[in-house]
């Protein structure tokens, strides 16, 4: 189990303002699934080789940049923020991006499963997403992942927060859940602790905020600061 190879992820925490306070955009995964079945999880997924080869049409912020080159490749940020709204519009349907008229005659020169994404109407902007999470896979799961969890406002998607009909079938029951009662859904533990920070910096919006780093040090679990 421990020569299971860890890929590089990116997942998206969206959020949003409620009468019920804060609202996050979680969904489930299927009972058969090999990775987290039946969990409630937020929009995410593996880094494909296509998403270094996307056209983005702006770069993310500069201190989002230089924490994603800490203990990586310095050259991966990019690709982990284009898998991110890659992923979001796949398993949500909801596009993080510029609507744009070319965007339509740019499709035939982007990878092919980022096609029906410019077919769309829109380009992918990874502007708006915050760097504020890592998490590694401990051994012994039957996948690994080194994932990076972005957080963005609801405002960043061009389509109805609530319509989730352009999805594809591996997330279910996608909903806003108000944050204060997330932990009454069946979460990952790395879910929760995501959950812990999220509202932390929703609580201290000016703050300083390291970056979290959960990673392993052979059998050892630790917590670093990125």
């Amino acid at each position: 189990m421990n020569d299971i190879p860890i890929k590089n992820a990116a997942t998206v925490i969206l959020v949003r303002d409620s009468d019920e306070g804060p609202q996050v955009l979680m969904g489930q995964r299927g009972k058969a699934a090999v990775f987290m079945p039946n969990k409630f999880v937020f929009p995410g997924g593996a880094v494909d080789p296509t998403d270094a080869e996307v056209t983005l049409s702006n770069t993310a912020q500069n201190a989002c940049m230089e924490r994603l080159k800490v203990q990586s490749d310095p050259s991966l940020g990019p690709s982990l923020l284009a898998a991110a709204i890659r992923e979001m519009w796949e398993e949500t349907g909801q596009r993080i991006g510029q609507c744009s008229d070319k965007a339509p005659e740019m499709a035939h020169t982007q990878p092919d499963n980022w096609q029906s994404f410019f077919l769309s109407g829109c380009l992918p902007d990874p502007t708006g997403l915050e760097f504020i999470f890592r998490a590694i896979t401990p051994p012994g799961r039957p996948r690994r992942f080194d994932a990076r969890f972005f957080l963005g406002r609801a405002e960043l998607i061009q389509d109805d927060p609530d319509d989730f009909g352009r999805a594809q079938d591996e997330l279910s029951h996608l909903q806003w859940i108000p944050l204060a009662k997330s932990r009454d859904f069946d979460l990952p533990f790395i879910t929760e602790v995501v959950l812990a920070e999220v509202q932390n910096r929703l609580n201290q919006p000016d703050g300083e905020h390291p970056v979290p780093f959960f990673s392993h040090d052979g059998e050892r679990s630790q917590f670093l600061k990125l």
